[in-house]
């Protein structure tokens, strides 16, 4: 899996491409450490690129959030693939994080100050 980070206004995004597993989910949760290190507690993850992801990458991304909220942080996720957005739906996870349509109502989110499920 490849990642990108990049930023918008006070929000990091990191689009992901690839499969979300245990190897892949791990080299994201150091890179978000990292990102929480450095003040960045507000990230976006866009999800379009993502076309595998099993019980492992969603543990890391269930971690991932535990640590963004302990840093007073937020996160956002969107643009998941019909089988990203099933597993979602099928683990009741989709109800636990903040899943967007698109990135841009996302981001729209933070400037707003409002989250939201769609």
């Amino acid at each position: 899996m490849d990642f990108n980070l990049r930023d918008a206004g006070n929000v990091t995004v990191a689009e992901l491409n690839g499969r979300l597993d245990m190897n892949n989910g791990n080299k994201l949760k150091e890179t978000i450490k990292e990102l929480l290190k450095d003040g960045k507690s507000q990230i976006h993850i866009n999800l379009a690129g993502v076309d595998f992801v099993n019980s492992s990458g969603l543990g890391a991304l269930v971690s991932i959030m535990k640590e963004i909220r302990l840093h007073r942080g937020r996160l956002t996720m969107s643009d998941l693939v019909e089988y990203v957005r099933e597993i979602f739906e099928i683990t009741q996870l989709s109800h636990i994080f903040e899943i967007f349509q698109t990135e841009q109502e996302a981001l729209n989110s933070y400037e707003i100050g409002v989250g939201g499920n769609s």
